[in-house]
C-alpha cells in the first residue's frame, strides 16, 4: 500500500506529460493557413476554361483541350484550396490541375498521393507533378521513386531532398529573391541532387508565400510585387516547361 502511494505521483506526472504533448499535437495541426478571399472567389466563381469541378480531397482545374497536366502539393500548413488563383491561370494556359488536399495539411504524411491520378484522365500525355515549399519536397521524393509516372518535376520555393542527378528528368525551380521561409542556404546545400539542365527562375520582388493564396507567411520577406503578378510569372514559367 506504500509502494502504491509512492508511486503514483509518478503516474500523474506522466499522464500530464501525455496530455501535453497530445494538446500540443492538436494546436500545431490546427493552426494552419487558410485560402484567402482572392482564392476562394475563384472557387465560387469558376470559369468554363478554369475549375472544372470540385470533390473532396482535391480541385481539378481541367481546360477544354488540356496539352499536359499537374499534380500540384500544397505548401506545409496550407489550406490546398490556397493554390486555386494559380491553378486557374495554369488552366487557361493549357494545363489539367489537380491541387491535392494533404492529411492535416502536411505533404508528408502522403507523398504517394499523385499515385494512379493520371490514369483518371487518359487524353492528358505529358504529366508533372510538382508543390510549393513542403509539398514541392515531397513532389521530388515521388518523382524520384516513380520515374516511369512522372515526365516533370516543378518546384515552387523548395528543393529535392532526393537524389535526381541520375535522371533527365526536366525540372523548373522558380523562387522569389524575398522569400524568408525557404532558406537559400538549405536550397543551395541541396541543389545538386538536381539533374543537369534545371531552370532556374528567381522571382525579383517575390515571397514565399504568393505562390498562393492565404496571406503572410511569418517568417517570410517583404514582397515588392502582388501576388498576381508572382502568380503570373510562375504560370508562364510552367506553361513553358510542359507545353514547348
Amino acid at each position: 500500500m506504500r509502494e502504491w502511494k509512492t508511486r503514483r505521483p509518478v503516474w500523474r506526472v506522466l499522464l500530464g506529460v501525455l496530455l501535453a504533448l497530445a494538446l500540443s499535437a492538436v494546436i500545431y495541426v490546427s493552426d494552419y493557413y487558410h485560402a484567402d478571399e482572392t482564392a476562394l472567389a475563384v472557387l465560387k466563381n469558376p470559369d468554363p476554361a478554369g475549375r472544372d469541378r470540385a470533390e473532396k480531397g482535391r480541385i481539378v482545374f481541367a481546360p477544354e483541350e488540356p496539352e499536359a497536366g499537374l499534380i500540384f502539393y500544397p505548401g506545409g500548413k496550407v489550406e490546398y484550396t490556397a493554390y486555386a488563383p494559380l491553378m486557374e491561370k495554369l488552366a487557361r494556359e493549357g494545363v489539367l490541375c489537380v491541387v491535392v488536399k494533404m492529411p492535416l495539411n502536411l505533404a508528408v504524411l502522403n507523398p504517394n498521393a499523385a499515385e494512379g491520378i493520371p490514369a483518371e484522365f487518359p487524353d492528358v500525355d505529358v504529366w508533372a507533378v510538382g508543390g510549393h515549399s513542403l509539398g514541392g519536397v515531397m513532389a521530388a521524393d515521388y518523382a524520384a521513386k516513380h520515374p516511369r509516372d512522372v515526365d516533370a518535376l516543378v518546384l515552387l520555393a523548395a528543393y529535392s531532398t532526393a537524389d535526381l542527378t541520375g535522371s533527365d528528368l526536366p525540372v523548373l525551380s522558380v523562387y522569389g529573391t524575398e522569400d524568408g521561409v525557404m532558406g537559400m542556404d538549405q536550397y543551395g546545400k541541396y541543389r545538386d541532387n538536381l539533374p543537369e539542365g534545371v531552370t532556374e527562375l528567381a522571382i525579383r520582388g517575390g515571397c514565399h508565400a504568393q505562390f498562393g493564396s492565404y496571406g503572410a507567411q511569418r517568417g517570410d520577406g517583404v514582397p515588392t510585387v502582388s501576388a498576381g503578378e508572382q502568380q503570373d510569372v510562375t504560370a508562364a514559367a510552367i506553361r513553358d516547361l510542359l507545353i514547348p
